[in-house]
């Protein structure tokens, strides 16, 4: 309506200015007239009344024409209008909505993004918001409909809509129904940060690390996390599959899982400790017994000590010999000393055995060598002694408990509830 009436605005003002032009020229050249015939009719009129009029005709015209034209286009200019006026509601709705979310006004926040959603140039944002608002009061049930109505409204956005319900269902601890939808967005978007971050969470809160050993590559290779704490999820996550291969007491899943462990946490003592201790265990001693010696070469490490004496070997005398090669450059150790008289009493050389733990127990006092010395003096036929070494070790241990006990703080220590009256 404003174009009209600057049109006739305008068509006003030219007629105004030719008449004046007219009249100009009339005045300094003399009126003149024009005679039109037409049949037995004829018109005699001055040339300033005719100008005028054929300059009104064509005005008349011109506005008529537009007119005309404004009439035809007036249902969409009007639909247009409306369009605009409802696209601006709605961005005005997700404004006042992700500012209402931002102030955590959860059901006020559904209440603007849902209304006005539909009208929404980007009803995405609306419905994802929606979800999270519904999501934060507890509402699942609503959340999966706005989920579901992103999904609709742009199908080409699930990834977007993918992550979004993922991060919600970790927050609320649905770990299996988030890692069912992260392994499909995988599948859509390999190697895409957000989706392998996600899916570490869940693969380590439901302790599936068969899971995360398989997507630990991925997450290195695309930069999702810090060197270090690749190495650290790396020693973790192989730590507890030998933990759990351990469990079956069973050699072969062991030592396939060994190859398949990197070569550079293969080096690391602590995870070398764990396989050693676990193939023992399977009875596969004599495979490591060569694997525990060289370790100890390269470090010399108390844990390593111990686990060989775990290892029995057909020739006993042998390893007590390997043993014994290692007193040269520890001859005050006394873990090595209770190793050797261990090794000693299972070889059957008493005296031997008895030298070894009585050095190993003035180096240092220690439960097993007390228990070892009374196994030696009871073979000896020496049970009044024997007796009080494992009199002694029972002591040993209780005092190291108490101990314990005591570096704590009273108030860390549970207190029992005073029964009611």
């Amino acid at each position: 309506m404003k174009r009209v009436l600057l049109v006739l605005i305008g068509l006003v003002a030219g007629l105004g200015a030719a008449l004046l032009l007219l009249r100009y020229i009339a005045s300094h050249n003399g009126s003149g007239y024009v005679i039109v015939g037409m049949g037995q009719w004829s018109l005699e009129t001055s040339l300033l009344v005719a100008s005028s009029a054929l300059l009104l005709v064509f005005i008349l015209l011109y506005a008529f024409i537009r007119l005309f034209i404004t009439a035809v286009r007036l249902p969409t200019l009007l639909k247009q209008r409306g369009h605009e006026l409802r696209n601006k509601r709605s961005q005005e709705a997700l404004i006042t909505g992700l500012i209402e979310t931002a102030e955590g006004n959860w059901e006020k926040a559904e209440k603007q993004l849902i209304r006005h959603a539909a009208n929404s140039g980007i009803p995405l944002i609306n419905y994802l918001t929606a979800a999270r608002a519904a999501h934060s009061r507890g509402a699942h049930e609503q959340r999966d409909e706005y989920l579901k109505l992103a999904h609709e409204s742009m199908p080409e956005a699930e990834l977007a809509i993918g992550l979004t319900k993922a991060e919600l269902q970790l927050s609320d601890q649905q770990f299996e129904g988030a890692l069912d939808g992260l392994i499909q967005l995988n599948k859509i978007a390999p190697g895409h940060a957000a989706v392998l971050k996600m899916m570490h969470q869940a693969y380590a809160r439901i302790e599936d690390w068969e899971g995360l050993s398989r997507i630990i590559p991925k997450l290195h290779a695309n930069k999702v996390m810090l060197e270090a704490e690749i190495k650290l999820l790396e020693t973790e996550t192989y730590s507890a599959l030998i933990k759990k291969k351990a469990q079956t007491r069973e050699a072969g899943p062991l030592r396939d899982l060994w190859l398949d462990v990197p070569e550079h946490i293969r080096a690391l003592s602590g995870i070398q400790q764990l396989y050693f201790a676990a193939m023992i265990e399977a009875g596969a001693e004599a495979e490591v017994e060569p694997k525990v010696r060289e370790a100890i070469g390269k470090e010399w490490s108390e844990t390593l000590l111990v686990l060989y004496g775990c290892i029995k070997m057909p020739d006993v005398e042998q390893q007590l010999s390997v043993a014994e090669s290692w007193l040269g450059a520890h001859s005050g150790d006394a873990v090595l000393l209770r190793l050797l008289g261990k090794l000693s009493l299972r070889a059957g050389r008493l005296e031997k055995a008895k030298a070894y733990l009585e050095s190993s127990l003035k180096a240092d006092l220690s439960v097993e060598a007390y228990q070892l010395l009374g196994d030696v003096l009871m073979k000896q036929n020496d049970p009044v002694n024997a007796c009080q070494f494992f009199r002694n070790g029972l002591l040993f241990a209780s005092n190291e408990v108490v101990a314990q006990i005591e570096q704590f703080p009273l108030g860390d220590l549970p207190q029992e509830e005073p029964e009611p009256a």
